[in-house]
């Protein structure tokens, strides 16, 4: 089983060599940072599978190291922090983090946190990608692009989440209001006429690429992808 990595940042080195006592017990490799934008180098480059992270950091401090890496990722993330204030904890846990320490702080109970949110990850089912793919067409809506035979066709990102529904549900007719709904959210507050553009756009970067599938126009309904 491949060993888990661990990034602890704190530039207290005291505080660093601690918790390395304990965690190499646990037979993690260790990874460390002693400010913020070095965690965030250090993170991106080794993508460890749980940060400990403190809050009062030089150069960036830990609230924002951890909102970055949110951006980025769903990392577990341990908050340590010198002040058992309620704002502060509520402020590392609205920007992201996982669980939250005070110093002075049991390594021993820090151990066991990083054992429980590494395990938990690990179980957690992981979710499918959703990527759809027919017909020489990868529709991935994850990295918002589609390809033709390993070409990448030019789409906008709406047309992309329209062309995904779409074919998520092949050969069912949807209203222009529920590809609204659906596609563009409950909130919005255009036209349906946005609908009829955006299958046009799809019809035209589509042609001569979907031979065994169409989007087809259900008079007086709407749209549905359906097979030839």
């Amino acid at each position: 089983m491949q060993r888990k990595t661990i990034l602890i940042v704190d530039d207290d080195v005291n505080i660093c060599d601690l918790l390395r006592l304990y965690l190499q017990h646990e037979n993690y490799d260790l990874a460390f940072a002693h400010d913020g934008s070095a965690a965030l180098n250090k993170f991106r480059e080794i993508q460890p599978s749980l940060i400990i992270l403190d809050l009062m950091l030089p150069v960036i401090n830990g609230w924002e190291v951890c909102r970055l890496i949110r951006q980025e990722s769903d990392v577990p993330i341990i908050m340590l922090t010198a002040r058992d204030d309620t704002g502060d904890k509520v402020a590392g846990l609205d920007s992201g983090a996982d669980d939250y320490i005070v110093k002075p702080f049991d390594p021993r109970e820090v151990a066991a946190r990083v054992r429980a949110h590494v395990r938990r990850r690990e179980d957690a089912p992981r979710p499918s990608p959703r990527r759809i793919m027919i017909d020489g067409l990868t529709v991935d809506l994850d990295a918002y692009e589609v390809r033709h035979r390993d070409v990448v066709i030019d789409f906008k990102p709406r047309e992309i989440q329209l062309l995904y529904f779409l074919l998520s549900h092949k050969n069912m007719t949807f209203s222009r209001e529920q590809l609204l709904d659906q596609v563009w959210g409950y909130d919005y507050a255009g036209e349906t006429r946005t609908v009829d553009v955006h299958v046009q756009r799809l019809r035209e970067k589509l042609r001569g690429r979907n031979r065994t599938w169409r989007i087809t126009t259900v008079w007086g309904v709407g749209y549905k992808a359906e097979d030839c």
